[in-house]
């Protein structure tokens, strides 16, 4: 296949899809994963899609209208998520009543904690599992799930969220901007995510570095309503926020 005809169908990918993986190109177009993050290489230099570590997407991605699946977003930026993560994780102590946001980052920081001693809540069905399977108490408010992030959200979610009282809560986001906030697609996870974040203590959004300069439809928090962790920051249209920190590499 010339190089030109498989730009093409990787463009077709991903304007079909919004998002796409290095795994899921070399099984689509048959082709070697070094291959896959060559073409991605030159069609982000041409400006034709965005890459992201793991995968690409769109460059109408920067406005989010939707949720990506669960599956698809595990597989985007995870080197970042585990770092991230990983940081995270050891801020939580003996005593601490954490809330844990649903979402792909906050469940990297679930493979890291440790601590017993903490009472978790958490909207994210896998991350209520995880921490189950780990020995910790868990709390898990009611709802409805969301199939594309099996995220429990809703009237019911809300009210049973609004009776707690955090001492820190972890929060993900599709969008950080230094204007609009802390951003997502839908109302409705939104209102969980405000509720939850103005329970908190101490709070801490987790975005890797394809978060910032996205907006998504709805605002739930400013940007100096929580302490931001990311492995890195590229964007220069947030270096105005004071309150962001760049986990260092191992």
């Amino acid at each position: 296949m010339l190089a030109e005809e498989r730009f093409q169908k990787i463009l077709e990918l991903v304007k079909e899809q919004k998002s796409v993986t290095v795994q899921e190109l070399t099984e689509r177009l048959h082709i070697s994963e070094s291959t896959v993050r060559r073409d991605l290489t030159v069609l982000h230099d041409r400006g034709a899609l965005r890459k992201v570590h793991g995968g690409a997407t769109a460059v109408d991605m920067e406005y989010a209208a939707k949720d990506e699946s669960v599956t698809v977003r595990q597989n985007l930026n995870q080197e970042e998520k585990t770092r991230i993560g990983k940081y995270a994780a050891s801020l939580v102590e003996p005593g601490d009543f954490v809330y844990l946001d649903a979402g792909t980052t906050t469940e990297a920081m679930v493979e890291y904690l440790t601590c017993r001693e903490a009472v978790y809540v958490t909207n994210g069905i896998l991350h209520a599992a995880k921490l189950a399977q780990k020995g910790c108490r868990v709390l898990v408010p009611g709802g409805e799930v969301k199939e594309s992030t099996l995220a429990l959200v809703g009237a019911q979610m809300v009210r049973d969220l609004e009776k707690y009282h955090f001492t820190k809560g972890f929060f993900g986001t599709n969008g950080v901007d230094s204007v609009r906030g802390f951003t997502t697609p839908e109302p409705a996870e939104a209102l969980g995510k405000e509720t939850a974040l103005l329970r908190c203590r101490r709070a801490y959004v987790l975005a890797d570095s394809s978060k910032f300069s996205q907006t998504a439809a709805v605002t739930f928090g400013r940007p100096e309503d929580a302490v931001i962790l990311t492995a890195e920051l590229k964007d220069e249209s947030c270096r105005n926020l004071k309150n962001i920190v760049e986990v260092p590499e191992e």
